[in-house]
């Protein structure tokens, strides 16, 4: 139904007339003004009604007095009243009833009701009515009805707030909705008379001409609407509904953002207002704005960032302008300003005080405050991040909410989201654009552009970076940190590309700074950020503090690793964050090295440290490997940054290969930066055993690889500064610095060149040349290696070498003696590897190129081998090494003909030279030829080795250096031969024996290590005892083998004598090895024997040239594992080589006297060695232990040269040198042993076996016995001598020799861990003697001078005293032996002595004979305890032969014998029949140890003698007689004693002896009875039958004896008393009855 219907309008005037009813009443009390008003206005509608036919026209004109009686009720203020007055007011506004005036009254009353705050939401329903319903409402009205609803949108009602916002929506709407229907309404109508529409701002001052909604709508658009008191709300309120003002748009472009539509579409028109809008929307960015307002304003600023071309015409036409806001540069610092204040604002508590932080590096990051929402979050402050629109576009979520009263609730986040999107929209933008225009530009273009490109930068690189730091640091989200990398490298690379190095430089320092832990100390970083921060940006004209990063990370960890400083600092973390920052450097300086310039020094001096902290170590070639936990103990990594480490190592070595594709100028600032960063690192390294970084140095190394196409300009300042530092203290540094160069050289020397290093060097041209200087520029730095003193430089200096000569050897023309002097350049303070290394190259040299180098470089090469051989640092390698200088040797040997010409035609190339300057020329050994000094310096080298202070090396030297003279010396000439001999022989023999003497004798514990040392070699003496024995031995070797050809020499005689001198001052040393071995040299050299001539001989040909046959033989001793001789090649070489051709000597007298001469010489050297070297000490007795004693085998070695001499001297050989002969043998037995010794060179006791020197002692008195024999008669005087000299030695088994004055003790006694000395076992000696002794008297008894010298008189003499001491003997076979000699020289010599018993020759010998059988048989030694019962038995058995040889060979010759003897015999025999025996037998043994066979013996020969039928004399007679009454008185005395005691005794047994000896009584009788039985009964005389009968008595007295023993003793000796029971018969004697 239509307001303006009969109807409707009834219906109105009943509601008014009711309304004022109502009002009348509720007023009628308390406001009778408002009642009588409603009364008064009741009659006044119903007047209209009653009179008007167009109520609402009339109602309309009399609005104001209609309206009158309910403003006076809204202004009771009373809420009942003022709601119906409301409604009242509304309904008439609804049928548009409301003229100009009374909507002013209206909107009055409202103003005043606001400002009472009554019935708001009322008031804006009015509001919106009165100006929806109407269009009467125009210029101040209207703003003072806006206004008021802007009012009420800031109180404090959230209702009255939003309705208020939603009014003012429509109110504005509804503003230029009006303005839009007026133009529709005038559109068809007359235009002239319409005043003209306003285009633009082409006239400012024609506002009256416009129509009321028109002028309603532009008063809108105005800063400040008119109106007075408008609220700060509507000061921007124009700004943002500015869309309609297109008169073609409508409310559907609402939506868009208003001042970006405006700018964008109008800012070629509004140049003046956008400078002024833009200029407040960054104010409207400011701190002390509020957060709605901020939020809304950035929105904006984020729609302008998403249209760089726009930016740029801003750039254009006001930061480009003098006098003009910098615009652009004051938007990018607001944003930056705004992130910055965000972060300050929201922070709780004090902003100041949080700003300053506590620097601690916190790691909160680990723990529960890591969330997985995308978020800023700095010093406290969390800032979420939401996703606010898609990249490149502007979404403006808060400009739309602008209708509301109350600021709407931003959430948290909000405006640094889009702020970030700005930011980052901003950058991509302009870069973008930038970089497709250079990619495009034109020639003439480009000048403008690239100052507007570099205006835009400078423009706005200070806020962008502020703020883009900033939010790095605060950025937790690995997709934000990623955008705002890519922003800052985006950047980074623009301004490198524009030539920009401050703002690059700074971007760079941002990426690096977020790629260390906070608080990192760097300084170029460090100091690069003081720069910046002196730049703080400013925005209009106010200067801004840029904040400082924050110090704490609410980051994920990833690692933890220490700090490349100098001072440690504990450990820093590296977050994921870094680890993010850190590929995007390596992204940068990947794509864009070549635009980085000096800034190279910035990111290499952060990947650096980077690279130290993950622990990455660079590995082979440089390219960086993740490093073994070990090598960084705190380094820490999490299993995401450990995979991701291969890929970083990866891009690193990637970036230095791409080093490849920088120009010259680029590459060299790469290099620089390099420099320079090792120089820090190389600074940082001193004075610390901290692993130091080697980065700079590895990248060094990376980038030199991938050029060395153009090597030549970056080699000298590369390989420089590595060679600084190899010298660094540091020994991972020096490592590196070594591996770099090294690895440069070899990569140099193996690079394909163009032309090839190794072309055909030989030919001289320019270009040769050139390579060989190329060549020698490369190996330069190797050489300058050897002045460091590191050896571990050293080493990886000496492995390049080897590499270099395993892969490039045979290219190495020039460079030889440069690569010889490193292998060489080795000092003995370097370390054992080290030399080890060195000589592996020599090796290779050695076995792969001695033929491809030039021979003037093979004495370099024996000097560097000679070098190795007198290193101490590792024995095996001298060793080896000396078996290299062999090698060498055989080299010069296959090879003579080819170097001996190459090294005349240098040698004359030379002589030239030095004629040229008058110089005489110096090479050494001059004037000996070119390839024989090369001999001499392989001589003289393995000489000096000989006296090499190590044992091992001395021997090896002497043996190769022997063994190469036998095996190559006839390639010498004979002048070399006398140099040879003199000045390295002898003068080697003189060395050594010089060292020998006066060496140390202290003991060495250790050969080092863990090599225990033979007690042989155990001092410094003993082991130069084994050079001087190996030195003399090779000497001798060679005068043995080489005679001939040295008594060429002229001088042969006198080196002969020389040599003899040597031997024996060897012979004569304290040390026993080197004394035996000179011996073994003495009998070396006398094995030379005068050649017979052979004319059938097989070896003519050289027999002729007077080389002897012993040369065909190998030698004892040849080299290391090779024969010596080829026998090939060995005829033909000594035939052609002149140096060979020496003739044999003539035979004939010179020869034979010569020879004779040497022998003799050879007789005196043994004659001093043997006299001096036996010569018993001198001086005190006692322990004192003398300075030497000769050692057992030396003497057998000193008495075995005699008889091979003696071969040589016989015919002039002297009783006078017999009689020298004998002191030096008889001295040689003398000496003893040591106890140490002796077990090794002494029989058990037990054997019978001669010791060696026994043996040698007795072949040389043999040779000499068999000389004799066979020899002339006037040689046989000499027979004496010899047993002289054997019997002395016989002597020795009973009276050992003393050697001075010293004590030793017998061999049995001594202790083997003492020192003592002991007496060796003469036994075997002194027997083998003696039987010596009775061979050589049995062939030589009758010879004349035996005769005459008393020999046999001699041999009893002797032999007495081992017969005498019979069991007193050291060993029981002596007396045996002694025995039965005696027994042979007698029966050969008592034949002999009767023979001459005339002459009295032997008169002498018979008591010696009587004294010896004394002696013997009736010893006073008694047998030892525990000889057995057989034993005895035989030992009586031998006491019987010598019995029964009286008998038979003595006593029947009785007339040729002097009567003396034969009375000493007799009384022997007498002796002997009475029993003897040892008291030590035990009582079963006394019948068979009493000598009864012996006692029946001498019996039976007294009795033969006494009782035969043929007393020769009455002398005879009388002495048996004696004997018998002797023996009988003497048995008849012990049986009367033995009955007194056996009475006395009682029943105590009787001792054991007197037991013993009454038995052995009653045996003797029993035996004497037997005996008397059995002779001629003539034979005996009375007074012995009156005696044997007195003993019966006696016997009988016996029978009562206890012991059982004696009784049957007893029994035995009456039984033959039987014979003498007869009747008794008278007889008459001697005349008595």
């Amino acid at each position: 139904m239509s307001t303006s219907s009969p109807e409707a309008v009834k219906k109105l005037l009943e509601n008014m007339q009711t309304d004022l009813r109502s009002l009348s009443m509720e007023c009628k009390k308390k406001f009778p003004p408002v009642k009588e008003a409603a009364e008064s206005g009741i009659v006044k509608i119903k007047t209209i009604a009653a009179r008007n036919s167009d109520i609402l026209a009339t109602l309309k004109e009399n609005s104001s007095e209609v309206v009158q009686p309910f403003l006076m009720g809204c202004g009771t203020k009373e809420p009942k009243i003022t709601q119906l007055c409301l409604a009242a007011i509304q309904r008439l506004m609804s049928h548009e009833v409301v003229s100009e005036a009374a909507a002013g009254n209206i909107i009055n009353m409202l103003w005043q009701l606001m400002e009472n705050g009554l019935e708001e939401l009322k008031l804006l329903q009015t509001v919106l009515v009165l100006l929806t319903t109407n269009t009467v409402v125009h210029d101040q009205v209207l703003s003072k009805a806006i206004v008021l609803c802007f009012r009420l949108h800031f109180t404090k009602d959230n209702i009255t707030n939003n309705t208020a916002a939603a009014t003012v929506r429509q109110v504005v709407t509804v503003v230029f909705e009006r303005m839009v229907a007026e133009d529709e309404r005038f559109k068809g109508q007359n235009i002239v008379e319409q005043p003209p529409p306003v285009q633009g701002n082409t006239n400012r001052r024609s506002v009256s001409t416009l129509r009321p909604s028109a002028k309603d709508a532009y008063m809108l658009f105005q800063v400040r609407p008119p109106g007075g008191d408008s609220p700060p709300y509507l000061s921007l309120y124009p700004i943002f509904t500015l869309s309609p003002i297109r008169r073609g748009g409508v409310a559907r472009e609402r939506n868009e953002g208003r001042v970006s539509v405006v700018i964008k579409h109008f800012y070629s028109l509004l140049v003046t207002e956008c400078e002024i809008f833009l200029s407040l929307l960054v104010k409207f960015l400011d701190g002390e704005k509020p957060q709605w307002l901020r939020a809304v304003a950035v929105e904006s600023v984020h729609r302008l960032c998403v249209q760089p071309h726009l930016l740029r015409s801003f750039c254009l036409s006001y930061d480009m302008k003098q006098h003009s806001t910098k615009v652009f540069r004051d938007i990018v610092n607001a944003l930056g300003s705004f992130i910055q204040s965000l972060f300050i604002v929201l922070n709780t508590g004090n902003p100041a005080s949080t700003q300053e932080g506590t620097g601690e590096c916190g790691l909160q990051g680990q723990g529960g405050s890591l969330t997985t929402q995308a978020a800023f979050e700095y010093r406290g402050t969390w800032i979420p991040l939401m996703t606010v629109s898609v990249q490149g576009s502007a979404k403006a979520t808060y400009l739309e909410m602008l209708d509301k009263v109350e600021p709407p609730s931003i959430p948290e986040g909000y405006a640094m989201s889009v702020a970030f999107s700005a930011l980052l929209d901003l950058v991509r933008g302009i870069t973008s654009m930038i970089e497709r225009e250079l990619a495009k530009e034109e020639e003439e273009a480009a000048v403008r552009a690239h100052l507007v490109w570099e205006e835009m930068v400078s423009a706005c690189w200070c806020g962008l970076l502020a703020a883009l730091s900033l939010l790095l640091d605060a950025s937790t989200d690995e997709t934000a940190t990623e955008s705002i990398l890519k922003a800052e490298l985006t950047v980074a690379a623009l301004c490198g590309r524009l030539g920009l190095v401050t703002p690059r430089d700074a971007f760079i320092t941002a990426i690096c700074k977020a790629s260390l832990p906070p608080h990192y100390a760097l300084t170029v970083l460090s100091s690069n950020t003081a720069n910046l921060n002196n730049k703080a940006y400013s925005i209009q004209g106010q200067s801004v503090q840029i904040i400082s990063s924050s110090s704490e990370s609410h980051q994920q960890v990833v690692a933890v690793g220490q700090p490349l400083s100098v001072q440690p600092q504990g450990t820093v973390v590296l977050t994921a964050k870094n680890i993010q920052c850190m590929r995007t450097l390596l992204n940068l300086s990947h794509c864009h090295g070549a635009v980085l310039g000096t800034s190279w020094q910035l990111v290499l001096a952060t990947l650096q440290h980077l690279v130290w902290i993950l622990g990455l170590k660079p590995g082979v070639g440089g390219a960086l490997k993740p490093g073994r936990a070990v090598e960084g103990p705190s380094t820490v990594l999490t299993t995401a940054v450990m995979t991701d480490l291969p890929v970083i190592s990866n891009i690193l070595s990637r970036l230095f290969e791409s080093s490849q594709y920088l120009d010259d100028v680029s590459l060299h600032h790469l290099i620089n930066a390099l420099c320079s960063l090792s120089l820090e690192a190389v600074e940082m390294a001193y004075g610390t055993n901290k692993e130091p970084s080697l980065f700079a140095v590895a990248k060094l190394l990376e980038t030199g690889l991938v050029n060395m196409d153009r090597i030549e300009i970056l080699w000298r300042p590369l390989t420089g500064h590595l060679l600084e530092v190899c010298q660094h203290p540091n020994a991972r540094m020096r490592e590196w610095g070594a591996e770099a160069v090294t690895a440069l050289i070899k990569a140099g020397l193996a690079y394909k060149h163009n032309p090839p290093l190794a072309q055909n060097q030989a030919t001289p041209c320019p270009l040769s040349f050139s390579l060989s200087l190329l060549q020698l520029l490369l190996l330069n730095p190797l050489k300058e290696l050897s002045n460091v003193l590191h050896a571990d430089i050293r080493q990886k200096q000496l492995e390049s070498v080897l590499q270099i000569l395993q892969s490039q050897g045979d290219s190495l023309g020039p460079g030889w003696p440069l690569v010889l002097g490193v292998i060489g350049a080795i000092r003995n303070d370097q370390g054992e590897s080290l030399i080890r290394t060195a000589f592996q190259c020599l090796q290779l040299v050695v076995t792969d190129f001695l033929p491809t180098m030039p021979c003037a470089c093979l004495q370099i090469v024996v000097d560097v081998a000679g070098s190795f051989g007198l290193q101490n640092q590792e024995l095996n390698i001298s060793l080896t090494s000396i078996g290299l200088l062999w090698n060498i040797s055989d080299y010069f040997f296959q090879r003579g003909e080819a170097i001996t010409q190459e090294l005349e035609r240098e040698e004359a190339a030379l002589q030239k030279q030095a004629q040229e300057k008058g110089e005489p020329l110096n090479r050494p050994f001059h004037p000996a030829p070119p390839f024989d000094c090369l001999w001499l310096c392989l001589y003289a080298k393995l000489g000096q080795l000989c006296v090499d202070p190590r044992p091992a090396v001395r021997k090896s030297a002497g043996q190769t250096m022997f063994s190469t003279i036998a095996a190559h010396g006839t390639l010498l000439q004979q002048s070399t031969w006398h140099i040879v001999v003199w000045k390295v022989l002898f003068h080697l023999l003189d060395c050594v024996r010089k060292s020998s003497t006066t060496a140390d004798k202290e003991k060495i514990e250790s050969g080092g290590g863990n090599i225990l040392i033979h007690h042989s070699r155990d001092t410094a003496e003993k082991q130069w005892a084994e050079t001087w024995v190996l030195t003399l031995a090779g000497v001798a070797r060679i005068f043995n083998t080489r005679r001939y050809l040295l008594q060429q020499l002229g001088d042969f005689f006198k080196a002969w004598e020389v040599l003899l001198d040597h031997i024996q001052s060897a012979a004569l040393s304290k040390n026993s090895e080197v004394s035996l071995a000179a011996l073994k040299s003495f009998q070396e050299v006398l094995q030379i024997t005068t050649p017979v001539k052979d004319s059938a001989m097989p070896t003519d040909a050289l027999a002729a040239m007077g080389v002897p046959p012993v040369l065909i033989d190998p030698l004892s001793a040849p080299g290391p594992g090779r024969p010596l001789l080829r026998s090939d090649s060995m005829l033909e070489r000594l035939t052609s080589y002149n140096g060979a051709q020496f003739q044999a000597p003539p035979p004939g007298e010179e020869s034979a006297l010569e020879d004779a001469a040497l022998w003799w010489s050879a007789w005196n050297t043994w004659y001093r060695t043997g006299t001096d070297s036996t010569r018993p000490p001198s001086g005190r007795t006692g322990t004192d232990r003398p300075s030497f004693v000769p050692s057992q085998p030396f003497l057998t070695a000193l008495v075995q040269i005699f008889p091979a001499l003696y071969q040589h001297i016989k015919t002039g050989f002297s009783m006078e040198d017999l009689r020298k002969l004998g002191v030096i043998l008889h001295g040689a037995v003398s000496i003893p042993i040591s106890s140490d010794a002796s077990p090794f060179i002494l029989p058990s006791y037990t054997e019978a076996v001669l010791t060696s020197l026994q043996e040698a002692v007795l072949t040389a008195l043999d040779v000499l016995q068999k000389a004799i024999c066979v020899g002339p008669e006037n040689l046989q005087v000499m027979y004496p001598a010899i047993f002289e000299q054997l019997l002395l030695f016989v002597e020795f088994s009973c009276k050992p020799p003393q050697y001075g004055k010293m004590e030793t003790k017998h061999v049995a006694n001594a202790k083997y861990n003492q020192a003592e000395w002991v007496a060796l076992n003469y036994v075997p000696f002194a027997e083998r003697s003696l039987e010596v002794v009775v061979d050589l008297y049995h062939k030589t008894a009758c010879h004349k001078a035996v005769i005459n010298e008393k020999v046999l008189q001699n041999i009893i003499k002797t032999l007495r005293m081992p017969l005498g001491l019979k069991y007193g003997c050291p060993s029981e076979s002596t007396w045996k032996l002694a025995v039965s000699s005696l027994l042979k020289v007698l029966s050969t010599g008592l034949p002999v002595a009767r023979q001459h018993a005339s002459s009295g020759k032997f008169d002498t010998m018979w008591p010696e004979l009587a004294n010896a059988f004394e002696d013997f048989l009736f010893t006073k030694s008694t047998p030892p305890d525990n000889v057995s019962i057989q034993e005895f038995q035989k030992n009586e058995a031998i006491d019987v032969e010598v019995v029964q040889l009286i008998s038979t060979e003595i006593l029947p010759f009785a007339i040729f014998i002097p009567k003396d003897f034969v009375g000493q015999i007799m009384a022997m025999l007498n002796k002997g029949s009475i029993h003897s025996q040892s008291s030590s037998f035990t009582e079963a043994e006394v019948d068979v140890r009493m000598r009864e066979e012996f006692s029946k013996v001498c019996f039976e020969t007294l009795l033969q003698f006494s009782f035969s039928n043929k007393v020769s004399t009455p002398q005879e007679g009388y002495i048996s007689r004696m004997a018998l009454s002797v023996l009988l008185k003497r048995s008849q005395d012990v049986l009367r004693r033995y009955v007194d005691d056996e009475r006395l005794s009682g029943r105590c047994p009787l001792p054991r002896q007197q037991v013993t000896e009454i038995i052995f009584v009653l045996k003797a009788i029993s035996t004497l009875m037997d005996s008397l039985k059995k002779t001629q009964p003539e034979n005996v005389d009375g007074t012995t039958w009156a005696q044997v009968i007195a003993l019966y008595p006696t016997l009988v007295e016996c029978i009562t004896c206890s012991s059982s023993e004696v009784s049957s003793a007893l029994k035995e000796a009456m039984g033959p008393f039987k014979d003498f029971m007869q009747p008794p018969v008278s007889r008459v004697q001697n005349g008595e009855s």
